[in-house]
């Protein structure tokens, strides 16, 4: 690896959010190692879509690593026996998967020190998402300081940042922005329950949300459903 690059580890569901952060971290000029994981979800073919933005996008690398977090359970992606919700709900959702981005932000930054990389870079969202807890700018920031505790470049005084430049950004701001760096989002798969082929329900809330995001967007929108 050559020493002035500017490296980043990017975590890549197959989704919508993610595509673009992936996007946005090769405008800034990083070399991007990607990430994504097999971790017990109902719709596998997000990965089949992982695979295909990473391609699309000339990647350093991407690698795909299996957990199995179906054994915990706890979460509709991850125990069918927790019905999908179809309407808006109140709270914290049951789609939310306990712990999820805690563990995929310590892999990545795992990852990261042994790349020697600058940044890792995570689509997560505080305007329109679904409530998730490990979506909010606090835990990014609580993340970011322990990693810098817990790490060779942290005591270094060379902290690695965790990047989220979709923060702030309604779903419409995402996609236009995505269009602009010409993502392909036909690519993409967000919906929690798609069939083998890639297809959306359009019923659940992450469907809800991307819909939306298109028609306030104006941009035509390239989901397939079933």
């Amino acid at each position: 690896m050559k020493q002035h690059e500017k490296r980043a580890v990017v975590l890549l569901s197959g989704g919508l959010d993610s595509a673009t952060a992936l996007a946005m971290a090769k405008e800034q000029g990083y070399t991007c190692h990607v990430l994504s994981f097999d971790y017990g979800q109902r719709s596998l073919t997000e990965l089949n879509a992982a695979k295909a933005i990473a391609e699309q996008m000339g990647v350093a690398e991407h690698r795909i690593l299996r957990l199995h977090l179906e054994d915990f359970g706890g979460s509709a992606l991850t125990d069918t026996s927790i019905e999908m919700p179809e309407g808006e709900t109140e709270g914290v959702p049951v789609t939310y998967v306990p712990a999820r981005n805690t563990v995929f932000l310590s892999l990545a930054l795992g990852w990261a020190e042994v790349l020697d990389a600058d940044a890792i870079f995570i689509g997560v969202n505080a305007v329109d998402y679904s409530g998730y807890p490990d979506c909010r700018p606090e835990f990014i920031a609580a993340f970011e300081t322990m990693a810098n505790l817990a790490t060779r470049r942290g005591i270094d005084g060379n902290p690695i940042r965790i990047e989220t430049p979709l923060m702030s950004m309604t779903k419409a701001d995402i996609i236009m922005r995505g269009n602009a760096l010409g993502i392909d989002y036909a690519l993409t798969v967000s919906c929690y329950q798609a069939d083998a082929d890639g297809r959306a329900c359009g019923r659940c809330d992450s469907c809800r949300l991307r819909a939306k995001g298109f028609a306030d967007a104006g941009v035509a929108d390239p989901t397939r459903y079933f």
